[in-house]
């Protein structure tokens, strides 16, 4: 049986469906945002794997600390435009050394299950593209989605476009590499 034929297989808006009982993918409101990045993704994953350091560079994040690692429970300070600073405490679920970072984090007792992820993507040795964004799923997740989702936007593109200057500047400095804005 073809796909078009059963709608109920794959469903654009809410993830992966699979036939026969088989776990369904995440659903829920997506927001991304993703920036192109003249470094390779060595650079850019040093960057962002010291948390503590996001303070000199993320406006999203401005407070980091944790472990990254599977499981383990970051400590974050977010500054959304236009809203207060708010600690948010999700926990690791998957990374992988120069390629992503995935968390989760629930609020109101699981009404909003939100999975946030930041992925690079080598385009060449010294290119990437970076996706930075975040599934509002749950009960309210699209709710929330849809009342922040344009203030969530511009914090991942304030976010990436520090990325983009911190990463780009530390290899300029290390290799003497030319970068977007030469």
């Amino acid at each position: 049986m073809s796909l078009n034929n059963n709608p109920k297989t794959f469903n654009l808006g809410a993830g992966f469906k699979f036939k026969g009982g088989a776990p369904a993918g995440p659903s829920g409101v997506r927001i991304e945002h993703r920036v192109g990045i003249q470094a390779p993704p060595e650079t850019i994953w040093e960057v962002l794997y010291d948390l503590p350091g996001w303070s000199k560079w993320n406006p999203l994040y401005v407070e980091a600390e944790g472990q990254i690692r599977i499981g383990s429970t970051l400590r974050l300070k977010m500054v959304l435009p236009g809203e207060a600073a708010q600690d948010i405490r999700p926990v690791v679920l998957e990374w992988v050394p120069h390629e992503q970072l995935h968390w989760r984090l629930s609020l109101m007792w699981g009404m909003v299950s939100n999975t946030r992820y930041i992925e690079i993507e080598k385009l060449g040795e010294t290119s990437c593209i970076v996706s930075n964004g975040e599934l509002f799923g749950g009960l309210f997740g699209p709710s929330v989605a849809k009342r922040l989702g344009r203030k969530v936007w511009k914090g991942f593109e304030a976010m990436d476009l520090a990325l983009k200057e911190e990463a780009e500047a530390r290899w300029r400095q290390a290799q003497g590499a030319p970068t977007s804005q030469s």
